[in-house]
């Protein structure tokens, strides 16, 4: 079975367009879309995706308060923050919360698809020969 990721934006055609991307550039699937935290918290706990891609920005629970909560109950699932805020604040907020990468939607969705790749395809180090 494939790697299967949530995404979760406030954002309607934020969360077509990745998507689309994601699916269409990576084999990964998307195994559900939430428009707010709460939503986001509730779909993380019942799909059990393998990656959480959380905007910071959103209604009812910030992607910081529902990453916070994921983190704790699901510490094995990577969560990426992305955000227009200053990267350095991100960062900070994401070592806060328990997230593994934070992008900012100015860097595109290119850096988005790497990120997303490395968590969920760590490179294995070949063994060395003798």
């Amino acid at each position: 079975m494939g790697k299967r990721i949530l995404i979760v934006d406030d954002g309607e055609e934020v969360r077509q367009v990745m998507r689309a991307v994601i699916e269409a550039r990576t084999g990964y699937e998307v195994c559900g879309e939430a428009s707010n935290g709460a939503e986001a918290v509730q779909k993380a706990l019942a799909l059990k995706p393998d990656l959480l891609l959380l905007d910071v920005a959103m209604p009812l629970l910030n992607g910081v308060e529902a990453a916070s909560v994921l983190a704790g109950s699901m510490p094995e699932m990577p969560i990426v923050l992305y955000t227009m805020y200053n990267e350095l604040l991100g960062l900070s907020l994401a070592s806060a919360v328990g997230a593994k990468a934070v992008i900012s939607k100015a860097d595109g969705i290119n850096k988005l698809i790497e990120c997303v790749q490395s968590l969920l395809e760590p490179k294995v180090e070949p063994l060395n020969k003798l």
